[in-house]
This record gives C-alpha cells, structure tokens and sequence, in this order.
C-alpha cells in the first residue's frame, strides 16, 4: 500500500481526477489518499502561490503527487504553482511519452512514439531577469553540470528499463557553446556508459523540424528546459492531441503525476471532458511506485477502450469513432475492459522492467581557477562605439586595457561596421596588459574610475579560465 498526495484542481480537474482514480482503484491500485487543496481558490484566498504550508508538509510527507491542472489567476504576481512545485522538490526530470493511436485518434504520423525527457530545473527557467538599460533585458540561462548530469543519465536509464534502442540530444550549442556546450559534452560523456543504446546529437532547429516531420526516426530524446517545454507539447499535438498526454515530474525524493493540459475551465462541470492525459500521469505513477501489474492493465484497457471506439468529444470522427461519452462514461468503458487487450493497437507489458539506477551527484574535483579579465556593461545612450571606447580608455588602470566592445553579443569595437544597429547596452572587456595580471582589486579601480567619469556601469562579469581552457564566450565577429 502507497500513501500518496492528490489535488483535484480547477476547472475540469476534478472530473477527471474522479474518473482516474475511480479507473485504477477499479484496477487494484494499492493507494491511500490524502487529498489537498491548491490553485485558484488558494490564491484567491490571498497566498500568491497557491499552496498552503500544510499542503506542503503533505507532499512531503508521501513523496507522491497525483495533481489534476489547476488555474492560475492572471495579474497579481501570482506565481505558476507547476514551476514552484517543480523546483521546491528538486523533480529534474520531465519525462512525457508521446505515442500515435493511429487509426483510432487522427494524426499524420501513424508510426510515432517517443519520449521527450526535458530538463526541469534550470535553464532560462530559472527566471533571473533583470532591466540593465532604456532598451534592454537580460535573463540568465544557467546550466549546471549536476543539472545536466542528473538528466542525461536518466534519460539513459529510462531507455533501458523502458527497452529502448536510441537516446538523442537537442542543443543549441553551435552558438551557445559554454551553457549548450556543456549539456552536450555531458551527453557524450555519459552515452559512453550505455554502449547498448545508439546516441545522437542534433542541433535543435533542425531537430525540431525533423521530429515535426519524420518524428518516427526518434525514441527517447534528452533536452534542456525550454527546448524540452516547447518540443513536448509539439510532439504530444503531432500525436493527434495535446489532451491525450501525460507527464512525470521525477525527483531524488519526491515525484509529481499531472497530465500536460491546462485546467479548461470553458468545459468545467458538463461531464465533456477527456480523462485520458491525466490517467496517463497516473499509469506513470503505478509504474514510478512499482505496481507496475496494474499500470499494465490500465493501460492496455485504455487502449482497447479507443480501440473500441469508445471516444470523447475532443476525438470523436464519424467514420472511426463508435460511440460519443461523456468523462463518467468513458472511465466506466475503460473499467469494463479492464482485464483485456488491444488487438490493434500494441499491447504494453511492464513486468519485466527493472528499477531505474540513479545515482545521486558526485561533485568533481575543482579545477583550476583563474581570474583573466572583467566585461563591465554600460548603460550609454551614444551610437559610436569609437567615441565610447575612448571614453573607457580613460578609466584603464595599471596592468588593464580594453580589448573589446560588444553590443547585444555583435563586435562593435574595434573594427567594427557602421551598418550594425547599437543600443544603450555595451559590453565591455578589460584584459591584463602584455607581461601583467589581473585581480580583483584592478576590477574595484576600474569601476572606481567609471564613477568617476560618469560612466553609467551596471554590472559586472569576471572571466576565468578553468585548468587553463577559456570559459566565457568571445564576441560574435571577434
């Protein structure tokens, strides 16, 4: 028997929670529930994020979270519930199965099946933005070793346990090459370990278009945050809908089951809506806790249910579809098959599937650190680099020069070209001189001399080598 934590949600969340659990009770789930409130009605009630602490201490407590969506209310610094939760309980791994139910559900794509394991943690959704000037912001884009590690190997152990043959990385790392880069060098560092399974790297536009058009040369594909966010919801659409998937959140401690559409409050209370995505999250949840003998019959009643025609408004087709139900109906016609198989579609079987092996992050030694140089970044409402730069070259001091001047990343300074679009935003590098070092005292001198000059500096980024090789970009043109 497994304790775990279930919220119901908003708009049409708790039909289809209700329709889910009375599904894989009915199955012989070995569940006891304890139920919390979160969303819109928490944040209305004055908690800007949606949650009370005793719900927390409830998730904690049992470690799984089945949750139904919910509805976050626009304005007021309302913060994403989903985000919160995500990052609270360390759930680095999002894990989204997008298979085709050809002929039963209409797609282009009758062969597809794959899973995207997105990073969930990091990347630009850290959400560090700041206004540096009139006309420009900045959000950081983070990417951590332990973060890349943790969800590369379980993108690999997930292929073994779930029998898959290929794991794949989307990067971006021909211009991004320090953040990128190491997500891909981590890949490869660990796709080293898995010499069973077939890796590959692809470059993510082309990724992308690849998948949206031949999506069945794919199986499990390993992705950063954003790129992961926006492909899982393009691969689950191209699947034939979005209503249809489910997610895991997986953690080192904690775990959280939801399917991946929004709460549809449009469609809330007419007994209309299609349980199928979060019954998903919840059959990835037996799996996740070990009752994976009830996952497999659930599953596999689900299928003959669509293969029975059996079908919700949202994929109901004259001509494939028998039979228009309602979300009670429908989890009544998967009860009823409960038990069977489809004949059609392909029968799953999770018995044989091992535990995953995810062994907790051992921090490397530290390398060699050293300090080479400052980009300082000014707010200047000037459009000649030239006249800027020699308004820095006042403020070098003993052993710095400036080297370079960039503006949104595009050398501008020196040799630059008349034709490129500046604005008030400059990045601008200091390096030791010939035969000089620099420290961090020289950096408190340089802005010291800034001041004094009545130049406008807004922030401040150290360069360092690590065990001697570069870590920062150059300027695009240098």
């Amino acid at each position: 028997m497994t304790r775990i934590t279930v919220a119901k949600g908003d708009g049409i969340g708790p039909e289809i929670m209700d329709a889910t659990l009375e599904i894989i009770l009915a199955a012989g789930a070995k569940l006891e529930i304890d139920e919390i409130e979160v969303g819109e009605k928490v944040y209305l009630a004055g908690n800007t994020s949606g949650i009370a602490s005793e719900s927390w201490e409830t998730i904690r407590r049992n470690k799984i979270f089945l949750k139904a969506p919910i509805t976050t209310p626009q304005g007021g610094g309302y913060k994403s519930l989903n985000v919160t939760t995500r990052k609270f309980l360390g759930l680095y791994s999002n894990v989204r199965p997008c298979m085709s139910l050809h002929p039963f559900v209409s797609t282009k794509h009758p062969v597809m099946d794959i899973v995207i394991v997105r990073e969930n943690e990091e990347d630009l959704y850290a959400g560090i933005e700041h206004q540096q000037t009139d006309e420009v912001i900045q959000c950081l884009k983070l990417i951590s070793r332990p973060g890349c590690e943790k969800i590369v190997r379980y993108a690999f152990e997930y292929a073994k346990q779930q029998n898959r043959k290929k794991v794949t990385c989307f990067t971006k790392d021909n211009i991004m090459k320090q953040t990128d880069g190491l997500f891909h060098q981590v890949f490869d560092e660990i796709a080293k370990e898995y010499p069973e399974i077939e890796n590959e790297h692809w470059i993510i536009d082309i990724g992308a278009a690849k998948m949206a058009d031949t999506p069945e040369i794919f199986d499990v594909i390993v992705m950063p945050n954003l790129y992961g966010d926006v492909l899982s919801d393009v691969a689950a659409q191209i699947t034939g809908s979005v209503g249809l998937a489910g997610s895991a959140n997986i953690g080192e401690e904690c775990s959280m089951f939801e399917a991946i559409h929004g709460s549809a409050p449009r469609r809330a209370g007419q007994n209309v809506a299609n349980p199928s995505g979060l019954l998903q999250g919840a059959i990835m949840m037996l799996n996740h806790i070990g009752q994976t003998e009830i996952a497999e019959k659930v599953q596999n009643a689900w299928l003959k249910t669509l293969e029975d025609g059996i079908h919700t408004y949202d994929i109901f087709k004259d001509g494939t579809s028998k039979q228009k139900v309602g979300t009670k109906e429908f989890a009544k016609a998967v009860i009823s098959n409960l038990g069977q198989k489809p004949t059609i579609l392909k029968p799953v079987s999770y018995a044989n599937n091992l535990a995953l092996n995810l062994p907790k992050y051992i921090r490397k030694p530290a390398a060699k650190k050293e300090l080479v140089g400052v980009d300082i970044f000014v707010h200047w409402s000037g459009s000649n680099p030239n006249e800027l730069a020699e308004k820095l070259k006042r403020i070098e001091s003993n052993g710095t020069k400036l080297t370079m001047i960039t503006n949104r990343g595009i050398k501008v300074w020196p040799d630059g070209f008349k034709e490129t679009f500046c604005t008030d935003h400059w990045r601008c590098r200091f390096k030791p001189s010939e035969n000089s070092e620099i420290n961090k005292s020289n950096i408190i001198e340089l802005l010291k001399n800034a001041l004094n000059e009545n130049i406008d500096s807004i922030k401040t980024e150290n360069l360092y080598s690590f065990d001697g090789k570069t870590a920062y970009s150059l300027g695009q043109g240098q």
